[in-house]
């Protein structure tokens, strides 16, 4: 019984690096969609949202189960309870890439970055997807100090998002409204994604030691 209940704990792991495998392919295929411009890709994007949406259902249900089965405690407890935290997180990181997908589809056959943002916004897209790829390494390995090295690529994301600011807000903007919108919008979701990154790799930290990094 007690080798079933911890190969059931050791699926919830199994599922969440797969969830940080899906949404690193959905932000890396958002960012094309949306830099192309590519409205099949956009669309592929928003379809397979479902397989995040579904991934986290399981492990949802796979851990309230356990509770009313097993009552967890101790490190047991802790796994269950960052296992949920986890997934929390990583499905809204699959919904921020489909955010960053709806925009390519609206604005298509247009892009909706301007040529001088074209390069920002493709490194904040490569900094999500590098991001996502050390959580999910982090989760699988429960490896701490590489979870501690995570606020450094959220600190060149942050720096990429206030860029955008500054050029959004530059006297030669020739751009008008909209574009200004969707770009604003844009930089909230991929600084959002990597803030979700973070966070997942905290709750590593918190997995192992028993206490969250300050």
């Amino acid at each position: 019984m007690r080798d079933a209940y911890h190969e059931e704990l050791d699926g919830l792991t199994d599922k969440l690096v797969e969830m940080t495998r899906l949404v690193r392919s959905a932000i890396s295929r958002a960012t094309t969609a949306l830099l192309d411009p590519d409205l099949a890709l956009a669309e592929n994007v928003i379809s397979r949202d479902d397989e995040v949406n579904a991934l986290f259902a399981e492990v949802e249900s796979t851990i309230f189960d356990l509770m009313a089965r097993q009552q967890p405690v101790a490190i047991d407890l802790r796994t269950m309870i960052t296992a949920l935290r986890m997934g929390t997180d990583l499905e809204r990181m699959g919904d921020l890439a489909v955010h960053v997908a709806k925009v390519a589809r609206l604005r298509h056959p247009d892009s909706a970055i301007p040529l001088e943002m074209r390069s920002t916004i493709l490194e904040m897209g490569q900094i999500a997807e590098n991001i996502v790829t050390k959580a999910g390494s982090c989760v699988a390995t429960r490896d701490v100090e590489s979870a501690l090295e995570l606020p450094k690529d959220d600190d060149a994301m942050d720096r990429l998002h206030s860029r955008l600011f500054r050029l959004l807000l530059a006297k030669d903007w020739q751009h008008g409204v909209e574009p200004a919108i969707d770009i604003t919008l844009i930089g909230r979701y991929y600084e959002r994604y990597a803030d979700h990154a973070v966070r997942v790799a905290q709750d590593v930290v918190y997995l192992v030691t028993g206490t969250r990094p300050t």
